[in-house]
Parts: structure tokens; C-alpha cells; sequence
């Protein structure tokens, strides 16, 4: 059930002989509903146009769009519009580009929405040719190794293995991905391949852009070559320079009541307050930390080691599986974006979106305050794209400022290269952009609506279930670092996490979580032997399948050989989980190989242990078809892990460059060869 508010039923004596009977009642209510429901959608509909009085009160309804509303082709149809641009976003990047393209078509006669295909009836795209000049864009992003977004997950299935008829639809696809991963823009490439298999029309090339580098300026560039090709196409023309628009209007409501006001929930209001399962990404579960310890023993850097209680949450987990935090930002940033920004903090407020079609409402939860929305709603710490810098520009009253800003968000080369060393170089973020432009004093409610969602942050759990089934354990590394501006920027989950410390006779720290799934699994059988490498905080997954192995050994099962490769800086700063590891070595639970790298005059890091272990890497892979598994940083150490493995395998198993990328490849598909990674 998704209601906004819950009905107390009365209670009390019951006469012997009622007045009305079980089946009266039911068809009364049933007729009295039916009559409020009609009137106040009549009054609805006759206030709509000119105010908002009955609708600002109301929180946001999430999923609950009826079957009409599911039809983006009468949406379409219903406003005039032709071009829909479809977004595959697991982070909020990609919705973000989606929903400029969307906005930008106006300059081009094409005025856009922007759809969620897990909302949305994608069948209706074999309609879409029906509609003259029209155009389907595709933003979609290439999630862990080689999936489709959790939202773009059907729409994928559903073109991969249908034999669709797509003749006559026009497409355009943008492809978001990371280099340092193997399986680069794999969905975005894929779609594009598909789309055109199946008859569709592509208007423009595919475009490809890297999060390892500067992802905005891969987009900027692809759409500025995109609308001058459509508009030929379609025999268009561009109605000139481009239009600043706001997406949303701003409704103060300081007469809402308290109970009417979102305080940080996800979706469902009071959800944080009445809590009620499934527990998942709109309906996290509040659970309280019962450890925080630190794993490091010396030096100047942080790791934490954290453990939540999910004892009667009903989440289930395995080994393998992602823990997804909700955090919320650092109070000193927010108060000091309020004042760069001369807002007051506790005005109750509404962002309504002027477009009456779309099925997003609002930006985020609302009414809430500008507080709320700060803390824990939008991105304060990302690094501002270049259409924030633009619109930031008009609220500058020194000219000077107001050029610069402009320049840094042109698609000039100059301009570009000026917006890398400015922001990315100097990882500035928007606190640090008024700071450093005075005269800019945009109004809160515009940096509300320009801002990025703040979106949950994922970490490998650290604990098996079968050894700890009511709680989850993370391992987290404190993330700060100086600025060339001299600042210091702090992660923000990890510092909302280090902050959460159990104290006796205090209630224990919540924090809103939610699991989700993984394919990083140990084989089923336990006598399957395993590599696993798992440098710093790579070890997360491996500490929880160890864990599993040593509980399969006490069950009375035979384990197969089991081998870690860890590795630190320093034995005594460090190597965590030390005493865990060497009692499990001992026990015969792991071969334990470890390199530290600073310990000596010569680095030793966990590829060169590889290196030396040849034999024993082809001993497992190779003769006992056992699985090789690698976590942690995914551009340089997992890349070197993989190429060290295509060596062994082309000297042991006497094969070809090629046929050592095939044999990794094969291992993929048998769930051999896995990988869970970051950049």
C-alpha cells in the first residue's frame, strides 16, 4: 500500500441490534467515496489552471501513474510535442542529460519530455512513427559490469529478445560510461546496434561519453552536432539564441501543516517515522549502528568499520551484496549556501514543474524546507556542470562575472579547457563557486531546482549471513582531501558515518539503508577452489566469503583451496582485519598472500605476488575450473590484475593473445571471472 496518510478506525461498543447492516455500511461508504471522489475531481480540474491551493498541500505520489498516464504517446499526442527523450540513470547523470535535451528542443521547434522506461509503455514506440517529425533520444548508462540501468532493465530485455518491427522510428542514442571498466558504454552501443537491426531510422551518430574523463564535455560536444543534423533532417530551422527556462515554479506554503512536510523521506511521507516492508531504494529501512570502530592503527587517513541491524527488517542478504546508504550533507555547507544565497533556511516551499504532462512533479519530495532540501535532497558536493554555471551567470551584477561564467560554459575549446582547471582541476562545487564569484546571489529556490539529486551510496558488504544474519557489516575508507584552492572537501556519506558512534545509554545512530543484489557470488559448490584480490577495501566481499568458507568447514564440508591477495602500505598502519586474516590462515581457512607496500625500499604491491604465482593461479583456473574474483580500483589495479591474468594463461595453458581473451571471456559466462569494481 502507498497511501499518503493512514485512517484510524474508531473502536467502542457494538449494540446488540444495529441500526444498519455489514453489506449497508459497505455500499453507504462505498457511495459517499464514490460522490467526494467526483466532486473534488471536478473542483480539482476547475482550480488547476489558475492556482494551486487544493495541490500544494499535497505531498508527491510516487508510481502511481494509471494506464492513460503510462502512454507517453498521448502525452505526446495530447500537447504537441514530437520529441521524447528516454533516460537509463542509476546515479542521476543521464535523467540529467535527458532532461536537457528535452528542454533544449524548444530552441529547435521540437519541444521535448523526457520518460522513465520503467514507467512507461516502451511498446508504444512501434507508434511513435505516426506522429509527423517525430524523434525518440535515448541517454542511457552502462551500470556495473555491462548492465542495464535498474530502470532501463525491462525496455533492454524487451528489444534483445523480441523480433520487433521498429521501420519508420527516428533515434538518436547518448551512451554514458566509464573507460577504466572492460564493458565501456555496453548498453549504449548496444541499443543503438539494436534499434537499427530492427528497422529504426538512426538520425545521428552514437555518442559515447566517459566518466573517467569529463563526461559533460563529451555530451556538450555530441549535442552541439546533434541539433544542426536534426534540424536538417527534419527541414527545421533554429528559432535563435537559447532561452533560459525554468523547469519548476516556486510555491512558498508557510501555512502547511507540520505533518504535511517532508523531513528527508525518500518517497513515501512519515515513511521514516512508520516504518513497514519491503525495504528498498524509495523505502529504506532506519537502521541503527551497533559498531563503529576503526580499522587503521596508525597514521593520518581513516577506515571504518561499521555494523547495522537489520533484525526484523525482513531485507535478506548475501555475501557479495551492496549495501546503499542514504546520507545527508555536511551542516556548515548548507548554512553557508543559504547565506551566499540570502535565504532563509525554515521557509516551507513547493518546486511544481510547469510542464502539466510530465509524470515528475518535483525535483524531490516537497513541501519541505529549504533546510530539508539541502541537507538531504540535492548534491551540494558534485562539481557543477556547465548548464548550472549558465544559468548561475544571469544572477552576477559585475559584467566581469557574468562573462566568466559564460565562458567557462560555452562550447569554446578555450572555454572548456578553462572550465577542466577552473572546476574539475580545482574540484569546486557550488559553495565554492559563489564564494569565489561575489557578485553571483542566485535565489535558493533556482539552485534547488539546478542542483542534482543526492543519491544513495553504495558499498560491498563486508559479512556473510550465514555467520551474521541480523546485521550487515561495511568497511568504509574516510574520504578528504585538500583542494589547489586550499579547501578541504570532505566525502559525504563517509563523513555522515563517521559522525555515527554508539555511546552507552544513548539510543543507538539510524541511518536510512537498503540492499541491493549482486552477481558477485562464491560457486556453489564450497570444495571449488577461489583466487580472490582484494587490495585496502577491496578485501569488503572477500572478508564475508571467507567468512562462508570457515562456516561450510564447521558444518563439516570440504572447502577447496581458498587464496587472498591483500595488500596495504604498512603491516602496523594499515592491514586490516589483521587478526581476522591470521587466525583464518592459520586454521587452514586461507592462503593468505599479502603485500605491503611501503614496508620495504621497494614498493611490493598485490600484482607483483600475482606475478610470481603463476603456477597456482593456473593450478585453479585452468586444471580444477576453479573462479577468480577481483575488487577494489578499477582503473589501474584491475586492469593490471586482468592483464596479469591473460599472461599466465597464454604461457600455462599454451594459448594465443586471442584465444586468452576468449578463455576469459568464457570464464565470464560460467560466473568464473568476476569483478566488482569502482573508479
Amino acid at each position: 500500500m502507498d497511501a499518503q496518510t493512514e485512517t484510524e478506525m474508531p473502536t467502542g461498543n457494538v449494540s446488540d441490534e444495529p441500526f444498519l447492516g455489514p453489506l449497508d455500511i459497505i455500499l453507504l461508504v462505498s457511495l459517499l467515496a464514490g460522490t467526494a471522489w467526483y466532486l473534488l475531481k471536478g473542483k480539482k480540474k476547475e482550480n488547476q489552471a489558475s492556482q494551486f491551493k487544493s495541490y500544494s498541500i499535497q505531498p508527491t505520489t510516487v508510481n502511481t501513474m494509471t494506464m492513460v498516464e503510462n502512454s507517453f504517446i498521448k502525452k505526446l499526442q495530447s500537447s504537441g510535442r514530437r520529441l521524447v527523450v528516454f533516460y537509463g540513470s542509476q546515479t542521476g547523470t543521464a535523467e540529467e542529460f535527458a532532461g536537457r535535451l528535452a528542454k533544449e528542443g524548444i530552441r529547435y521547434q521540437m519541444k521535448g519530455m523526457v520518460a522513465d522506461p520503467e514507467e512507461c509503455n516502451m511498446e508504444e514506440l512501434l507508434m511513435l512513427k505516426d506522429i509527423d517529425k517525430s524523434l525518440a533520444v535515448f541517454c542511457l548508462a552502462t551500470y556495473g559490469e555491462g548492465d542495464p540501468t535498474d530502470n532501463c532493465m525491462e525496455f533492454y530485455d524487451w528489444i534483445q529478445n523480441n523480433d520487433l518491427d521498429m521501420t519508420g522510428l527516428n533515434y538518436a542514442v547518448f551512451g554514458l560510461g566509464n573507460k577504466t571498466y572492460e564493458h565501456y558504454n555496453k548498453v549504449g552501443i548496444y541499443v543503438d546496434k539494436r534499434l537499427e537491426e530492427l528497422g529504426a531510422n538512426r538520425v545521428f551518430e552514437l555518442g559515447l561519453g566517459d566518466d573517467d574523463a569529463n563526461i559533460e564535455d563529451y555530451f556538450i560536444t555530441w549535442k552541439e552536432k546533434f541539433w544542426p543534423t536534426v534540424c536538417d533532417f527534419f527541414g527545421i530551422e533554429s528559432t535563435g539564441e537559447d532561452v533560459l527556462m525554468r523547469q519548476y515554479r516556486l510555491l512558498e506554503q508557510p501555512d502547511v501543516g507540520a505533518d504535511r512536510i517532508y523531513t528527508g523521506e525518500v518517497a513515501r511521507l512519515h515513511s521514516l517515522q512508520t516504518q513497514r516492508p519491503p525495504f528498498d531504494a524509495k523505502n529504506p529501512f532506519l537502521a541503527p549502528i551497533k559498531v563503529n570502530r576503526e580499522l587503521h592503527k596508525a597514521g593520518d587517513r581513516s577506515c571504518m568499520h561499521v555494523e547495522f541491524d537489520i533484525e526484523g527488517s525482513k531485507m535478506r542478504y548475501e555475501a557479495g551484496d551492496h549495501l546503499a546508504m542514504y546520507p545527508v550533507n555536511d551542516r556548515d555547507l548548507v548554512e553557508r549556501l543559504g547565506k551566499l544565497c540570502n535565504a532563509d533556511l525554515e521557509t516551507i516551499f513547493s518546486l511544481i514543474n510547469t510542464d502539466t504532462d510530465s509524470s515528475k512533479k518535483h525535483p524531490f519530495p516537497c513541501p519541505t524546507t529549504y533546510r530539508t532540501a539541502l541537507t538531504h535532497y540535492l548534491e551540494i558536493t558534485a562539481l557543477p556542470r556547465t548548464h548550472i554555471l549558465k544559468e548561475l551567470a544571469e544572477y552576477c551584477t559585475e559584467e566581469k562575472d557574468k562573462e566568466f561564467l559564460r565562458f567557462i560554459s560555452s562550447t569554446a575549446p578555450e572555454g572548456k579547457a578553462k572550465y577542466q582547471e577552473w572546476i574539475q582541476d580545482s574540484s569546486r562545487n557550488v559553495v565554492h563557486v559563489l564564494e569565489d564569484i561575489p557578485s553571483c546571489h542566485p535565489p535558493i529556490d533556482h539552485v534547488c531546482e539546478l542542483l542534482p539529486r543526492l543519491q544513495p551510496r553504495y558499498y560491498s558488504i563486508s559479512s556473510s549471513s550465514k555467520l551474521h544474519p541480523t546485521t550487515v557489516h561495511v568497511t568504509a575508507v574516510l574520504v578528504k582531501y585538500e583542494t589547489k584552492t586550499g579547501r578541504l572537501n570532505k566525502g559525504v556519506a563517509t563523513t555522515f558515518l563517521a559522525e555515527k558512534h554508539p555511546n552507552d545509554g544513548e539510543p543507538l545512530p539510524r541511518v536510512p539503508i537498503f540492499i541491493r543484489k549482486s552477481q558477485f557470488r562464491l560457486p556453489p559448490k564450497p570444495e571449488t577452489p577461489v583466487i580472490m584480490v582484494g587490495p585496502g577495501t577491496g578485501l569488503a566481499p572477500f572478508r564475508g566469503f571467507i567468512q562462508e568458507r570457515d562456516f561450510s568447514k564447521q558444518e563439516g564440508k570440504e572447502i577447496g583451496q581458498t587464496t587472498l591477495y591483500f595488500g596495504c602500505r604498512k603491516r602496523t598502519e594499515d592491514y586490516i582485519y589483521e587478526d581476522e586474516l591470521e587466525d583464518y590462515s592459520k586454521r587452514g581457512i586461507v592462503n593468505l598472500r599479502v603485500a605491503f607496500s611501503r614496508d620495504q625500499e621497494k614498493k611490493v604491491y598485490v600484482t607483483h605476488l600475482l606475478e610470481q604465482d603463476s603456477d597456482l593461479i593456473w593450478n585453479v583456473i585452468g586444471e580444477n575450473k576453479g573462479h577468480f574474483y577481483i575488487c577494489g580500483d578499477a582503473k589501474n589495479m584491475a586492469t593490471d590484475v586482468r592483464n596479469i591474468l591473460l599472461k599466465v594463461i597464454r604461457s600455462k595453458g599454451g594459448l594465443s593473445e586471442t584465444e586468452a581473451q576468449q578463455y576469459i571471456k568464457k570464464m565470464e559466462a560460467q560466473k568464473r571471472y568476476s569483478a566488482d569494481v569502482w573508479s
